[in-house]
């Protein structure tokens, strides 16, 4: 399968170093820096969202209903994981080894052959969006209207300090 990258025989071809032992040594790597908490936050992020994102594209590009239908499924799960974690945050940093076990998690919810996130949503979060619907539907419905309050606030603060650096500019 790896003769099948473009980007593994180019690289092959310009370094010498065999494909196989490229892609292993990538991995080690990865491994190592989310292992170590080394940039693991991002790498957790990236991994979490970039083979996702580009797997439902093509489904969608596709026309795949099942495939359409297991990624809308992840990307459910996926943000009220990350909607927990925002809020849990300062107990997440003292967990050892956190972003090892999140990489876990998220290659566990996101992979066809384990369909976790399929059994989480069957499992606990179909039944909990569908019982909190109208509270959920009614808080964004505040939150819209509070963000377009602050928005036109915001926006007559701005115009107002235009006006004042325009006049002061007037003045000198």
């Amino acid at each position: 399968r790896l003769d099948d990258v473009p980007a593994l025989q180019k690289l092959e071809e310009q370094t010498s170093i065999p494909k196989e032992y490229a892609v292993v040594s990538g991995a080690v790597s990865l491994i190592f820096l989310i292992f170590f908490g080394i940039g693991a936050g991002v790498l957790c992020n990236a991994i979490g969202f970039l083979y996702p994102a580009f797997k439902s594209f093509q489904a969608l590009e596709n026309r795949v209903s099942s495939e359409v239908t297991q990624w809308l499924i992840y990307w459910v799960v996926f943000s009220f994981f990350s909607i927990i974690e925002v809020f849990v945050d300062v107990l997440l940093y003292w967990i050892p080894f956190y972003y090892s076990f999140k990489v876990a998690f998220l290659l566990w919810a996101m992979m066809p052959q384990t369909r976790g996130a399929k059994f989480l949503y069957d499992s606990f979060l179909k039944d909990f969006l569908k019982k909190n619907e109208s509270k959920i539907d009614a808080a964004l419905k505040d939150a819209k209207t509070s963000a377009g309050k602050v928005a036109v606030e915001a926006s007559g603060a701005a115009k107002e300090v235009a006006a004042s650096f325009a006049s002061s500019l007037k003045d000198d």
